[in-house]
């Protein structure tokens, strides 16, 4: 039997089911398990069952935790009660604060009370709408305010707030450059697409700033939806204090592992520092609440990315770093009284199969922000290229191996000219992925 520890998300208690403890039908809702909740409802099991390890909950309300779409979908096609609570949360409340986008639409359409109020510590305590806007989910917030607008009889609200908060203002230092003027290339849609986008610039343990990294993330977000062609409802972007390492571990392996779907591309940014393991010599990325100094129970290892990326069905996944990892400085910290080391990523990843890394630096090197550009060098030009001068070829598709050419030559000019140092972005990627069609970034529409 496996069993999961209560989880602690932005201020409330979120339970997550336990397999193996429940009735047929339940256990077939968690695992998601279509054909066989549509086959136990067909020989008389009660959708409105109340399973047996937490006896609030309905098989509805695992399906919807849990991300099972056509599980949702099948249960409501049988008589599911749709507004039917467990310990005081509708599905409508949990798929709010877990950030189930497609389950929030769909019980939308089929008429869940959008107005109705939580009242348990399990997903929190307010509206569906106050839970998506707690949690960060801002394109649920988006469709919850319509619905409750509708139920309630009051306008219609025109201007939201937008899926990705929106870009501050430049910094003192710098000046509003080109690539804050996002673009709209016309690329097509890709609606089988997921991206989670981390930047960290400030540290609770008061570590030194990571420049510009949450601005970054931030940025990325936008190109992944106006650029790239990536639905809002699939871009996951998480700043300083909401990029714990919790929030790491359930975005990187739980929410992938619910959402990505058969061929579908996945994208990951992460802006802000790295550190070394100085026994291991393995690399790891510092979250908000990371200490170097800790950093096997603190920090998050690369490889553990890596390695949950690795078990999605997707057909090509494409990592961008703007970080370091040998504790020389830049985007990089180590542990106090500890000596810098070579640390190549490549030794960390799996950059094989359907998989392309772009890393900012060697692994004796630092990554530097363009304190002219107030961005950080190598994500000012990934973005730079983004907009068409990275189209090397002039044939309207953008790929990593291509953009890689742009890049690296002006990353490493600016920085020898700058701030007398080496960096040399590293592009990480078998023959066969490339030639797969893994990496590509943009596919615009020919006018």
């Amino acid at each position: 039997m496996t069993t999961r520890w209560p989880m602690l998300l932005a201020g409330f208690m979120l339970v997550l089911p336990v397999a193996g403890c429940n009735t047929p039908l339940g256990d077939a809702a968690l695992y998601g398990d279509t054909k066989k909740v549509q086959t136990l409802l067909e020989h008389g099991a009660d959708p409105e069952e109340t399973v047996a390890f937490m006896m609030e909950w309905r098989p509805l309300h695992y399906a919807v935790t849990k991300g099972h779409l056509d599980t949702v979908r099948v249960l409501l096609d049988k008589g599911a009660d749709i507004n039917s609570r467990a310990y005081g949360c509708t599905a409508l409340h949990y798929a709010a604060a877990y950030g189930q986008a497609s389950i929030a639409k769909l019980l939308l359409d089929r008429g869940s009370q959008a107005s109705l109020v939580a009242n348990s510590g399990q997903c929190g305590v307010g509206t569906a709408l106050q839970l998506a806007e707690q949690h960060g989910h801002f394109i649920i917030a988006k469709w919850l305010r319509e619905a409750e607008a509708r139920e309630l009889g009051l306008p219609q609200v025109t201007e939201v707030k937008p899926p990705i908060a929106s870009i501050p203002p430049p910094p003192v230092t710098g000046s509003s450059t080109d690539v804050d003027r996002v673009p709209t290339l016309g690329s097509p849609k890709k609606k089988n697409a997921y991206a989670v986008v981390i930047g960290i610039e400030q540290y609770r343990e008061k570590l030194p700033k990571a420049d510009f990294a949450d601005r970054d993330a931030k940025l990325v977000g936008e190109y992944l939806t106006k650029v790239m062609g990536y639905p809002e409802e699939n871009v996951i972007v998480r700043t300083n204090d909401r990029a714990t390492r919790t929030d790491l571990v359930k975005y990187f392996e739980e929410w992938l592992r619910n959402n990505v779907e058969k061929d579908a591309s996945v994208f990951i940014y992460y802006s802000g520092h790295g550190a070394p393991n100085t026994k291991t010599g393995e690399a790891y990325f510092v979250p908000y609440d990371g200490d170097p100094s800790f950093v096997e129970s603190t920090a998050y290892p690369v490889k553990q990315l890596y390695a949950a990326l690795e078990k999605l069905p997707a057909k090509d996944i494409t990592v961008v770093l703007d970080s370091c990892f040998s504790g020389a400085g830049g985007r990089s910290v180590l542990a106090k009284g500890a000596r810098p080391m070579g640390l190549s990523i490549e030794n960390a990843t799996l950059a094989t199969g359907r998989t392309v890394v772009l890393a900012a630096s060697g692994g004796d090197q630092i990554s530097n922000s363009f304190e002219e550009k107030g961005h950080g060098l190598m994500t000012y030009f990934f973005l730079k290229g983004l907009q068409g001068e990275g189209d090397t070829n002039h044939d309207g598709v953008i790929e990593l191996a291509e953009l890689y050419e742009y890049v690296k030559p002006n990353v490493q000019r600016v920085a020898r000219k700058q701030y007398n140092n080496e960096q040399t972005p590293q592009l990480l990627a078998g023959s066969e992925a490339i030639k797969q069609g893994a990496g590509r970034l943009v596919e615009r529409i020919k006018p």
